[in-house]
C-alpha cells in the first residue's frame, strides 16, 4: 500500500529560490572567476572593482539571509553539524528529492563559502602587491600587517578554489548518485515537489534592490573614505 501510494504520489513545480539568491548565487560565481583572471593578467584595477562588487553581494546576503525569502535565511538551512553528518551518511541512498532548499549538509557549504569569501574582500581592502596596488584601507595599518594580509589573501583564495571544487564535485555526486538535479533549480527558482507541500515564503524583490543599494553605497563610502 505505501509503495503503491509513493508511485502515485503527484509532484508539482514549487517555486524555492528567489531571484535576488539566484542573481547573487551566479553573479559571484562570475566574479570569482573574473577576480581570478584580472589577477594572473594583472589588470588590477579591475581585480578591485571585482572584489568591491564581491564585497556589496556579501553585505546583501547578510541581510536577505535575515530578511529574505524563506530558503535564503540562514535559521532556515542551518542545521546542526549532527544532521549534517547524518544527511552524508545517506549520500549514496537513492531517494526523492522532497529537501526545499539547502539540505542539511549544503547549508554549511554555503556558510564556509560565504565565510571564505568574507575573508577574502576583507583581507584585501588592506592587502598590497610591492608594486603600485594597495587596498583602500591599506595605509590605515603598519607595512607589516598589511603584508601580512596580503599573504592570507593569497593563500585564502586557494581555500576558495578547493572549496568550488568540492561544490562542484558535490553536485555531481548528487546528480549521479541521487538522481537529483540541483543546478535546474538556481537557474529557472522552481523545483517539482510533492503536491501539498506548503511553498517557502518569498520575499519582496524590491527590498533585494533596497538592500543591493544601501550595501553599494556602504562599499562606495568604505573604498573612498580616505
Amino acid at each position: 500500500m505505501t509503495g503503491e501510494a509513493s508511485v502515485s504520489q503527484s509532484y508539482v513545480p514549487v517555486r524555492v529560490w528567489d531571484l535576488p539568491t539566484r542573481l547573487f548565487h551566479w553573479a559571484i560565481v562570475l566574479l570569482v572567476g573574473f577576480s581570478w583572471l584580472s589577477r594572473q593578467l594583472q589588470w588590477m584595477e579591475w581585480h578591485m572593482r571585482s572584489g568591491y562588487t564581491i564585497l556589496t553581494l556579501l553585505l546583501f546576503r547578510l541581510a536577505w539571509g535575515f530578511v529574505g525569502s524563506d530558503t535564503a535565511r540562514f535559521r532556515q538551512f542551518l542545521a546542526s553539524p549532527r544532521a549534517a553528518l547524518r544527511h552524508l551518511t545517506h549520500l549514496a541512498r537513492r531517494e526523492p528529492d522532497h529537501q526545499v532548499g539547502h539540505n542539511a549538509a549544503g547549508g554549511w557549504m554555503v556558510l564556509g563559502l560565504l565565510g571564505l569569501l568574507a575573508v577574502q574582500v576583507g583581507t584585501g581592502l588592506f592587502a598590497n602587491d610591492d608594486i603600485l596596488t594597495e587596498g583602500p584601507l591599506a595605509e590605515t595599518v603598519d607595512k607589516s600587517t598589511s603584508d601580512w594580509l596580503s599573504h592570507i589573501h593569497v593563500v585564502n583564495f586557494k581555500l576558495i578554489e578547493i572549496a568550488v571544487a568540492a561544490h562542484i564535485l558535490a553536485v555531481l555526486t548528487y546528480a549521479v548518485l541521487k538522481r537529483h538535479n540541483l543546478v535546474r533549480p538556481m537557474l529557472t527558482g522552481r523545483k517539482r515537489l510533492p503536491a501539498g507541500l506548503p511553498p517557502p515564503r518569498m520575499a519582496s524583490p524590491w527590498l533585494a534592490l533596497l538592500l543591493v543599494v544601501a550595501a553599494a553605497g556602504a562599499v562606495t563610502w568604505l573604498v573612498n573614505r580616505s
